[in-house]
């Protein structure tokens, strides 16, 4: 069972079509009721526009939210921030055509100087950033001036704050708040994608904390990966396909030290060898055969958003 809003508010819940299709959190779909069993169910997907997919380990592609038009990336200065996973994050905002913010929570604490300098990259790179804090509220109404009449996804680390982050733009949401264990990784406090209407319009999809992510690999551009200042440098590649790894003439790698940075040289290295090692998973796994065609869904109000 999955729990669904309808237009009006109301929120209520439906049976699941079954594996086909893929219910995610943010799609929209119409329903019908079944009294037979006294349910609501599914009957219909709503065509689906702004969605984030990422690569499972198998390389194929996995659905984590639908109809999206925003990324906030939320980093703290504790945890210690991935910047690799910020950078995969916004490869995949980056090809998937959203916008993308990255989120730099509990700003009360000390802001190590080499946080402020990966911020300021990305200022360079005309992304989007910003400074709040869950506790103090700092920062929040620039925030909620960012999140209106847009559909964001909260993303990131486990134990950043996301779920305070929440609580502090949504007061009366479910979301659990945590604590930092011992070793400075985040416990994870949310497990499901849940949907949240934003008090000034809009809505937030809180996911669950992650360690990890990797793009889906087939919504990759695969010239520059989604890293704006690789595409930009690339043009002026000798050779037009380019990897960028020990290739001649190579404009990108000229650029190290000047206008492109060694780390995001290395997360772009980083990504573009799991880019390939999981191209190669998904050509070994074996041809599934053509399965059975499943009728066309009938169309049935009411229209409703999971």
């Amino acid at each position: 069972m999955l729990r669904l809003r309808c237009e009006n508010g109301e929120e209520a819940m439906v049976r699941s079509p079954g594996r086909e299709p893929e219910i995610v959190c943010g799609d929209y779909v119409r329903c019908e009721f079944d009294a037979r069993h006294d349910e609501l169910r599914i009957v219909a997907l709503e065509p689906r526009a702004g969605a984030l997919y990422r690569s499972n380990a198998r390389g194929e592609a996995e659905l984590v939210a639908a109809n999206l038009s925003l990324l906030l990336i939320v980093i703290a200065p504790l945890p210690e921030p991935d910047f690799y996973l910020v950078d995969r994050y916004l490869a995949a905002a980056q090809c998937a055509g959203l916008r993308a913010c990255v989120v730099l929570n509990k700003s009360e604490l000390d802001i190590d100087a080499s946080i402020a300098a990966e911020l300021l990259i990305y200022s360079t790179l005309s992304l989007d950033s910003m400074r709040v804090s869950a506790q103090s509220l700092s920062g929040l109404e620039a925030l909620r001036a960012l999140l209106r009449d847009e559909t964001a996804v909260l993303l990131g680390q486990s134990g950043v704050g996301k779920s305070s982050l929440l609580r502090a733009l949504v007061p009366d949401s479910e979301a659990a708040v945590g604590a930092l264990i011992r070793d400075d990784e985040g416990r994870h406090t949310t497990t499901a994608s849940w949907l949240y209407a934003l008090p000034g319009g809009g809505a937030i999809i809180d996911s669950p904390g992650v360690r990890d992510f990797a793009p889906a690999i087939d919504r990759l551009t695969a010239a520059a990966l989604g890293f704006s200042d690789v595409a930009a440098l690339s043009e002026h590649c000798r050779f037009g396909n380019c990897r960028h790894m020990r290739e001649p003439d190579c404009a990108v790698r000229a650029a190290l030290g000047g206008r492109l940075s060694e780390r995001r040289y290395e997360s772009y290295r980083r990504l573009l060898r799991l880019y390939e090692r999981l191209g190669e998973a998904r050509s070994s796994e074996p041809t599934r055969g053509p399965g059975g065609r499943r009728g066309a869904a009938r169309r049935a109000p009411p229209r409703a958003r999971r």
